[in-house]
């Protein structure tokens, strides 16, 4: 696996072992429908993202829509969601330049954006 070369050593020193071996046998294991559906739910985050983020508001309706498209995705990749998890994931994405120059393709700021989305949405009860 590419991410496993790539970012491998540096995921398992933040999630440990067990974590980023459930997760890649998930995608190992993922049917070709998933792996669609995987694919189409970070499209529409990321156009949803561009709405919301156009709107201003990451508390917004919108924004909070986006973040839970993102949970979604999340889901095919992580064995078992947390909202702490999910938040500092969404905190990485300003902390770590590779992940801000990812989500900031869509335009500067939408890192920033993305995190305080979810950084709202993870502090619901849910």
């Amino acid at each position: 696996m590419s991410n496993e070369r790539k970012y491998g050593k540096e995921a398992r020193a933040a999630y440990g072992d067990d974590v980023i071996d459930q997760s890649n046998e998930m995608i190992k294991n993922m049917t070709r429908k998933q792996h669609e559906k995987a694919i189409a739910l970070s499209q529409a985050l990321m156009e949803k993202l561009t709405e919301a983020k156009a709107q201003g508001d990451p508390g917004g309706a919108l924004a909070q829509e986006a973040a839970d498209l993102h949970r979604q995705w999340l889901s095919f990749y992580w064995p078992k969601y947390s909202k702490e998890a999910h938040a500092g994931l969404a905190r990485m994405y300003v902390d770590d330049e590779r992940f801000t120059a990812y989500y900031d393709k869509q335009g500067p700021g939408t890192a920033q954006f993305l995190r305080d989305a979810i950084l709202i949405y993870t502090q619901l009860d849910r």
